[in-house]
């Protein structure tokens, strides 16, 4: 079955929410990128995450995401658009430690103290940039501090990933759920209620719980209207014809360079690791 995430509204409008479920997207960007299981529970956070928050997003937006902490695994960069479209890497994927003392992947000792930054890409002349420190490692945290302070929108961020034996994905999902101006004290209550007696996410999702079914744990008994339901996929915009519009960029000096030197180029994607090579031929075709 494919990734999708789902956007609802309830109690009037007053509570925006979003679930998904991104088994798929994380486990081919843990292929991709060789990830040990404590990385791929990094990554993975911040890609569902990253996914959700795409979706916030209209037409051609995109917004790149970056939690750069201070722990092993280094930063985490991913970055999506509104179509459903998500890539990211690890600096570090090699990176994996014993399970912490609540017997589950050790992800805050692996991300360490640092920054979230957040960057959007709104089609205008400028960029919308977000910052907040790092509070908890475990980047669900991380995520709701920052819907507060850089966005001043009081959220609930949940995402987690299981790894199998393998070091495969099992599953992975999460939801965002979002408070709007004007909700009332008894609203943020239920809410809070439920939200504290929702099992662990990915559990949900290995169990077989759609985002429709992780939302009706989230309301209750409150009716909520889904307002679209999206696909999700690890999705890269890297190709050949972009490489080589960037070698053309360097000009005829670097390419004679590349050619003598290097006798042909071969450029790697971090997002995706796919790798183009160039040989002698190709360089010089490119030459004006």
């Amino acid at each position: 079955m494919k990734d999708y995430l789902i956007k609802a509204v309830a109690y009037d409008g007053y509570i925006r929410a979003y679930a998904i479920d991104s088994t798929n997207t994380v486990e081919e960007a843990r292929r991709r990128h060789d990830t040990w299981a404590t990385a791929s529970a990094a990554m993975g956070r911040t890609l569902t995450i990253t996914a959700m928050m795409g979706a916030m997003l209209k037409g051609d937006d995109r917004l790149t995401v970056k939690v750069e902490g201070d722990g092993p695994i280094g930063a985490i960069i991913a970055d999506g658009n509104a179509n459903g479209e998500v890539r990211g890497y690890v600096s570090n994927p090699h990176v994996d430690f014993e399970l912490n003392d609540q017997g589950k992947l050790d992800v805050s000792r692996a991300v360490g103290a640092g920054n979230v930054a957040v960057t959007k890409d709104l089609g205008l002349k400028d960029y919308f940039t977000g910052n907040s420190p790092i509070v908890s490692g475990e980047i669900s945290e991380d995520f709701t501090y920052y819907f507060a302070v850089s966005e001043q929108t009081p959220s609930a961020v949940g995402a987690g990933v299981l790894v199998n034996p393998d070091l495969s994905i099992l599953a992975a999902g999460g939801f965002i759920v979002q408070v709007m101006p004007g909700a009332g004290d008894e609203i943020i209550d239920q809410l809070e209620k439920h939200i504290a007696e929702l099992p662990a996410i990915s559990t949900l999702i290995q169990e077989g719980h759609t985002p429709e079914q992780i939302l009706e744990r989230l309301f209750g008994d409150t009716p909520f209207t889904i307002l679209e339901k999206m696909d999700v996929d690890f999705h890269c915009h890297c190709s050949r014809e972009r490489v080589e519009t960037a070698i053309i960029g360097l000009g005829n000096d670097e390419i004679d360079a590349m050619i003598e030197e290097d006798h042909g180029a071969e450029v790697e994607c971090h997002f995706c690791n796919e790798v183009y090579r160039l040989s002698e031929e190709d360089l010089r075709q490119l030459k004006n």
